[in-house]
């Protein structure tokens, strides 16, 4: 039996997968700090109300819309109207007629990776980065090329790279705002630059805004769906990040850009999403009052980000280790010393009993690991006190 090259990953487990599978074979107690899933993290949930609109006896009904039900859209266009956005009246941002539903955003992904790019065309992404895109990537036959972010008292793009990894067959920028995991917001500058540089070589922006709610305080987060879009723009975000609901699937495309641009985008798009009619009514009945309500889920959440990072913090002072500066999102990055004792920094914290993720998981160099700031706080604290960084 013959199966397709895109589908031939390498599946072997890596060094620190197996280490850690053998630890929990073993029954070793661990404190994990990596876990990133909200539904798992000791939050309070609101389950009668969130509960409730899945019983809309409307929801019987098969009335299939391609882009997704009105009532829907309409919700995601409040949101951007919360976040600063007019909504089909000035032109600040688009009607619901650019807006597309989606299951997630790697679904979301998919159907523009197909309706820019042939088969062998290159989409730009940001390094380091999640490594999820590798795959969508691949299972659409486009082709990934990297450009750098780099670290001085923060993270930057940098921009000459990018434009200089743009070739005859380049069809887009990828741009994770905040990104993950290093938790930087395209800066202003960044912004005008990438819409000049699209625009000028007629290149589609793509811009993944799940962790856009979850500034740090002090740091202004604005949504590149406010504003100006010289180029074709494409918002992504939904509800696994902005109402911690990972498995209510339900998430969303934003068209912004030349208005002719738009429309033939949203024509294109809608047979894509004719074709498969992946959305389900109960999620789109529920998807108005889930939103309208995000802001106890992001408060816990923002709670908990902050009193993480503020134990991080006092913990990492004085250490050989340091948090790199973040802007927003659920994740840091730690500059950890590359070795313990002529072990490597994960697995001698392994050995304590510790779990942290590898930087390179993330494309970032060696002395990199990556913790979870949405670790339950009791957890937290004592994983960090046993991290071999004294």
């Amino acid at each position: 039996m013959r199966f397709s090259e895109r589908t031939n990953w390498n599946l072997e487990e890596n060094e620190f997968a197996r280490a850690l599978r053998e630890a929990r074979v073993d029954g070793r107690e661990l404190l994990d700090l990596t876990v990133s899933n909200p539904t798992a993290c000791g939050f309070a949930y609101a389950s009668e109300s969130l509960l409730a609109p899945l019983s809309d006896e409307r929801a019987l009904l098969y009335e299939p819309e391609a882009l997704g039900m009105v009532r829907g859209r309409e919700a995601v266009a409040q949101y951007y109207r919360d976040a600063g956005a007019e909504v089909g009246i000035d032109r600040i941002c688009p009607s619901i007629d650019q807006i597309c539903l989606t299951t997630s955003t790697s679904e979301a992904y998919s159907f523009l990776f197909r309706l820019l790019c042939d088969p062998g065309d290159e989409v730009l992404i940001a390094r380091p980065s999640y490594p999820l895109f590798e795959f969508l990537a691949e299972m659409d036959d486009v082709k990934l090329v990297e450009y750098p972010l780099v670290y001085d008292h923060g993270w930057q793009m940098d921009m000459h790279a990018l434009e200089a990894a743009c070739t005859e067959r380049t069809r887009a920028v990828v741009v994770v705002h905040p990104n993950n995991p290093t938790g930087n917001f395209a800066a202003e500058s960044e912004r005008v630059a990438l819409q000049t540089i699209c625009a000028r070589l007629g290149l589609a922006l793509i811009v993944d805004e799940v962790f856009l709610d979850y500034a740090v305080e002090g740091v202004e987060a604005k949504s590149f769906a406010v504003g100006e879009c010289e180029a074709l723009t494409f918002v992504l975000s939904g509800l696994s990040k902005v109402c911690a609901l990972p498995q209510m699937k339900v998430s969303w495309i934003v068209a912004a850009g030349p208005d002719w641009m738009v429309g033939e985008a949203m024509e294109r798009l809608e047979v894509i999403a004719d074709t498969f009619l992946s959305m389900n009514a109960p999620m789109q009945f529920a998807l108005p009052q889930w939103l309208a309500e995000r802001g106890t889920m992001q408060g816990q959440i923002r709670g908990r980000v902050a009193a993480n990072l503020r134990a991080l913090d006092a913990r990492l002072a004085g250490t050989q280790a340091e948090r790199m500066e973040m802007q927003g999102g659920w994740t840091a990055v730690v500059r950890v010393p590359r070795h313990v004792e002529g072990v490597e920094f994960v697995a001698a914290a392994l050995a304590r009993g510790v779990v942290v993720q590898p930087g390179s998981f993330y494309g970032l160099p060696e002395g990199r690991v990556v913790v979870s700031l949405l670790t339950p706080v009791e957890t937290w604290k004592q994983g960090l006190a046993l991290l071999p960084v004294d």
